[in-house]
């Protein structure tokens, strides 16, 4: 095959509206694609995108060039999962069949962020975007602001916040603290801004759908997830109201942040150290059932718990400094002592990480070059 003729749909339209799988191959096959994707939503873009390669495609052949057409389409969740699904079936259609260059089709600068990762697998003579000419009424604003408003990708970025502000307002003013509903909606509108700006809608999403699989294949992930998942709700539970006694105890802030936060971080460390090394189980009890090697995960466990040890060790310090500890760890000099020993115990647990990480890796690198050696041999 000389030319591949591609059309992206990014956020898997043909999948959600017009409920086809891809990649679809083959022009008459995009021609029912594209008809299907039309008569279940007339106002897609994509639409337009199959029938602009379609074209490309029979002006191709019409000068006696070998093409052919191949659309892709991606996953909703807009981003690293709907990208990683087109560079996964891009790769699949390339180990069947030889193309030498490629004509990218997309409606917007949205899909054309897939051009790398096209271009990274082939040439790409020419990138062509599709756009449709409306009439001047539907240029109007009112159909503007109510497609825009339509699109879960804009309408979850600004309803969302709205709805937080609105629900947690009404909460207080049923509990009759309409002073608290500020401080709350600065808070909630904060973390969610925090949460969409660090990219976190795209991790949080990849990760469900690998949990989700995890289910489905009946794996130990899934479970020990779960399980982390509870004890982390436990551990912040637990941290607040230790927190919370202190705070209601002594007036606000009156031992100040710093204690404040160590009371938390000391409280919870140990059970935010267990979340993660449940989850790690799972990993480890999954790697060793499919033989694969563990000895990264068993570091990391060797790193988490030696991080809780530090962190352990310099709140302890801090909360007896500042006589709020309990027991033994009260006397300043004896916590201190602690601190110290935490620190030599953590640094002499993340070096035995180190140490088991690096040799199982050159153990492994060693048994891939006899394995290349032999097929070589072979």
């Amino acid at each position: 095959m000389q030319t591949l003729v591609i059309c992206i749909d990014r956020d898997n339209d043909l999948g959600e509206k017009a409920k086809l799988e891809t990649p679809i191959v083959g022009r008459e096959a995009n021609v029912q694609a594209a008809v299907a994707l039309g008569i279940a939503d007339p106002e897609d873009s994509d639409t337009n995108t199959i029938f602009g390669g379609i074209k490309i495609l029979d002006e191709l052949r019409a000068k006696g060039t070998d093409a052919e057409i191949v659309s892709f389409a991606g996953d909703k969740n807009v981003g690293v999962i709907s990208d990683q699904k087109i560079a996964e079936q891009l790769e699949t259609f390339l180990n069947v069949n030889d193309v030498q260059r490629a004509i990218f089709v997309s409606d917007g600068a949205e899909d054309e962020t897939l051009v790398p990762i096209v271009q990274s697998r082939m040439r790409i003579d020419s990138v062509k975007r599709i756009v449709i000419m409306q009439s001047q009424n539907l240029e109007s604003t009112y159909y503007i602001l109510k497609h825009v408003f339509s699109d879960p990708k804009i309408s979850q970025t600004f309803f969302v916040p709205l709805g937080l502000a609105f629900l947690i307002y009404a909460i207080f003013l049923l509990a009759d603290y309409p002073d608290g509903a500020v401080v709350g909606i600065l808070a909630a509108v904060g973390f969610y801004m925090l949460y969409r700006g660090f990219g976190l809608d795209d991790l949080v999403a990849l990760e469900k759908e690998k949990l989700w699989d995890a289910f489905l294949e009946q794996r130990m992930v899934f479970i020990s997830y779960t399980a982390a998942l509870l004890t982390t709700l436990v551990a912040t539970a637990y941290g607040a109201t230790e927190v919370w006694k202190l705070y209601s105890a002594d007036g606000v802030w009156y031992q100040g942040i710093l204690t404040l936060v160590s009371v938390f971080i000391n409280a919870s460390v140990w059970w935010y150290a267990g979340a993660i090394l449940l989850a790690n189980f799972g990993k480890i009890f999954d790697l060793r059932m499919e033989n694969k090697p563990i000895y990264k995960n068993v570091a990391i466990s060797l790193f988490v718990i030696a991080t809780g040890l530090l962190f352990w060790g310099a709140s302890t310090y801090i909360l007896a400094t500042a006589s709020l500890s309990k027991g033994a760890t009260n006397d300043a000099t004896l916590a201190l002592q602690y601190f110290v020993y935490s620190v030599a115990v953590a640094i002499l647990i993340a070096l035995a990480g180190i140490k088991y990480s690096v040799s199982n890796q050159i153990s492994e690198n060693e048994e891939k070059g006899r394995g290349r050696r032999k097929k070589k041999l072979a």
